[in-house]
């Protein structure tokens, strides 16, 4: 869990980072004309089935129809342990134009569309509410076998469902756990009442917006401090905190330095650093990581560490620096499915199973869900984190069409809205009387079209008029902010 958090709020977009022993750890971004759906739930309509695939495709009132698959729908999950899975049969459930209600799962990713699921989570701070599984379960980060007998004892499955415990119910008393789960209970006979009324194609339940989630997911015990760069979201945040988690309420603060909020410990810098296929370890050695449609692949490199002792060792020790380094860039990248490392080869068993188990050891503080394979004979570990919304690349960056769409460069929206934190950056920190900004040719066009509210609304804002210049030298990436002369 992140000791700070710094939440930068723009009308374009919100960015969250967590900070850990002064360093990003994570990052969040989610902008207003690409909202995450994620754990929304929708009344749909089954717009196809696909008895080969044993999915059905569901029209939820998006772009693409959502995709649900069988092993995902409550019906089979309540009847594989008596029947032969393969022989659940989703036509015998869901009909072409049959009214459903779905949770939304898997994000859009890509060309793919929403992966949903019957089997509703209706997370709270303490609790996660399971309508339809009438089962207490525990986080399985709680460790402690006292502490999940507690849990378990504190609560019993009702007429709507089951309760899951989250990480953060450890220690908690029984009159908050209590006050979580009523309130998911009511607001549970809320949306059932609710959907009587709800057209198929409508959304029914949406999940907070990603300042609020913050507070819900993230804000442990461990958080000291949570910085907000916008007052109107800081008050709101404060009204939430005081209302559902009073103690969080003294942590949260409005940021009023003249800075940029992420210049703190350098989150421009990491962000910009995440994007590079290389990252460099403090011995000398480093780590190649390039994204594919299908997997995600790591490549470890001594580089110029040549080491202090015998070539084993020196193989081991940058090993074993990288799986830390590995370890960081997948959360704060985002990297999700199938993830495979190419480890330097070592001889040693001994050294071979510690690396596997500090790999282990650093990934079970991952909040996503990962698992590991053993070491195999060619030093490859393939690993499997769960994906739930796009990798950081595929927010930032389009597929580069110079390179025929091998590599990534960064979209015309995001080196936009670069340049407006760029301007609003240089207001605080100099008196110019106004900016000249200096782009390529289809940076200009996207800001004097798509962006002109916007561009207005910031000259506004910082009562100094702002000149756009086209640069025929620069590259799409290229840009500056110069005074106004």
């Amino acid at each position: 869990m992140p000791e700070e958090i710094l939440i930068n709020f723009t009308p374009q977009e919100a960015r969250v980072a967590l900070i850990d022993r002064n360093q990003l750890q994570e990052i969040y971004i989610e902008r207003n004309n690409r909202q995450g759906i994620l754990g929304n739930i929708y009344k749909g309509r089954v717009s196809r089935l696909a008895p080969g695939m044993q999915a059905a495709f569901i029209d939820v009132g998006l772009e693409r129809s959502a995709f649900l698959h069988s092993s995902d729908m409550l019906e089979y999950i309540k009847q594989s342990a008596s029947i032969d899975p393969t022989e659940f049969d989703i036509c015998h459930f869901l009909k072409p134009g049959q009214e459903i209600l779905v949770q939304v799962y898997k994000d859009t990713l890509g060309t793919k569309g929403a992966r949903l699921t019957t089997q509703f989570g209706i997370p709270s701070r303490y609790l996660v509410l399971t309508p339809g599984l009438y089962e207490i379960n525990v986080s399985q980060k709680i460790t402690s076998h006292a502490e999940r007998e507690r849990l378990q004892g504190l609560l019993k499955p009702n007429e709507i469902g089951g309760y899951i415990f989250r990480t953060v119910a450890e220690g908690v008393s029984i009159e908050e756990i209590t006050t979580d789960k009523i309130f998911l209970d009511t607001l549970w006979l809320e949306l059932m009442q609710n959907a009587k009324q709800t057209k198929p194609g409508q959304l029914l339940y949406h999940e907070l917006p990603i300042e609020l989630r913050v507070l819900r997911d993230f804000a442990s015990p461990d958080v000291k401090k949570i910085m907000i760069d916008d007052k109107a979201t800081a008050e709101k945040m404060q009204e939430f905190a005081i209302r559902y988690i009073p103690h969080l309420a003294k942590c949260i603060e409005y940021y009023l330095d003249k800075g940029a909020i992420f210049d703190l410990y350098a989150v421009e810098d990491e962000i910009q650093r995440s994007l590079d296929r290389r990252v460099h370890l403090k011995s000398g050695g480093h780590i190649v990581i390039d994204q594919t449609e299908a997997m995600t692949t790591i490549d470890i490199n001594t580089g110029s560490y040549l080491g202090k002792t015998n070539s084993e060792q020196t193989v081991f020790q940058t090993n074993l620096e990288a799986v830390y380094a590995i370890a960081r860039q997948v959360r704060l990248r985002n990297l999700g499915g199938i993830i495979i490392i190419d480890f330097i080869d070592m001889v040693d068993s001994v050294n071979r199973r510690q690396l596997l188990k500090a790999l282990m050891d650093v990934v079970a503080k991952d909040t996503a869900r990962v698992e590991i394979s053993e070491l195999s004979s060619l030093g490859l570990v393939q690993m499997t984190r769960k994906r739930t919304r796009e990798s950081l690349e595929h927010i930032l960056c389009d597929p580069c069409p110079t390179c025929q769409k091998r590599g990534s460069i960064k979209s015309i929206q995001t080196i936009c809205y670069e340049i407006f934190r760029e301007i609003k950056r240089l207001t605080a920190i100099y008196t110019w009387p106004g900016f000249t900004v200096n782009a390529s040719q289809e940076v200009i066009s996207y800001i004097q079209n798509e962006e002109a509210n916007a561009i207005a609304e910031l000259a506004a804002l910082i009562s100094k008029p702002i000149k756009l210049k086209i640069e025929s030298s620069y590259g799409r990436e290229q840009h500056s902010v110069l005074p106004l002369g």
